[in-house]
């Protein structure tokens, strides 16, 4: 382990304009994410990194104080520190369904339909699928796992002759955007998504194995049909210590700014 770490030494200069701290905290960070140092694994010791950067311990502290910050590493009083377990993440840019995203990425997911029913639309889900309150939907609830844990919550609105056929479907190993495509012939356009963070209740908690009062994700997102037809509305909740979101945005041109005379 530490002929790991001794390796990159040659990398931690005074010359560099960034700090040594954070020298050192791009060295640890590179060798958590390409695996040099593997979910759970311990760290070596402040003492044993001291030594190997030529540091102060001060230095090294502030090192893994920012890795800690950003969810690398974990610290257990009177153990040491440890590599946390890496979050599984799923891209913005694309509109993809969870299985489809995970199992680009080489990760293992299915489903268990946990709740099919049809129920008059409220207020909000009607104005959301663009039909008249009270009209019938089908609601599917769905336990998503990846790598075998439970990591979110799918509860899904659509309208009542789509949901009928859905809850027919093969829904543990198949994607529903996947489904409304290739065997409904429905071409899928875009969302809009809300974010927001909330606490697990009792049976959200049960579901994803989360201490009651845990941070949760949960995505609001109505996707679209061709005509800009509504034709699922979800609520999505994502574990918070085993999920995020990723979005790359990019600056346009930008007018010039007038300035006063």
């Amino acid at each position: 382990m530490i002929d790991a770490l001794l390796k990159p030494t040659g990398n931690v200069t005074q010359i560099s304009p960034l700090p040594l701290y954070t020298q050192i905290k791009d060295i640890l960070r590179a060798r958590i994410l390409d695996g040099t140092y593997s979910a759970h694994e311990q760290m070596p010791s402040e003492a044993e990194m001291t030594r190997a950067f030529s540091v102060s311990r001060i230095t090294i502290r502030q090192a893994l104080g920012d890795l800690q910050k950003e969810g690398l590493i974990f610290r257990i009083h009177g153990k040491g520190t440890f590599v946390s377990k890496p979050k599984a993440f799923q891209s913005l840019s694309r509109l993809q369904g969870f299985g489809e995203a995970m199992s680009g990425m080489g990760h293992e997911t299915y489903s268990q339909l946990i709740g099919a029913r049809e129920l008059p639309a409220d207020k909000r889900i009607a104005s959301r699928l663009a039909v008249s309150e009270g009209t019938p939907v089908t609601e599917l609830r769905r336990l998503r796992f990846l790598n075998r844990e439970p990591i979110s919550l799918d509860v899904s609105y659509l309208p009542v002759q789509i949901g009928r056929r859905l809850a027919q479907a093969d829904l543990a190993t198949r994607d529903v955007f996947l489904i409304l495509e290739n065997d409904y012939g429905l071409a899928l356009t875009h969302a809009e998504l809300k974010i927001e963070a909330v606490l697990a209740d009792e049976t959200l908690a049960s579901l994803l194995r989360l201490p009651e009062g845990s941070p949760v994700l949960r995505i609001e997102r109505l996707t679209f049909a061709a005509e800009r037809r509504p034709i699922d509305f979800e609520y999505l909740y994502y574990r918070g210590d085993a999920f995020q979101y990723r979005l790359s945005i990019e600056r346009g041109p930008v007018a010039c700014e007038r300035i006063a005379s």
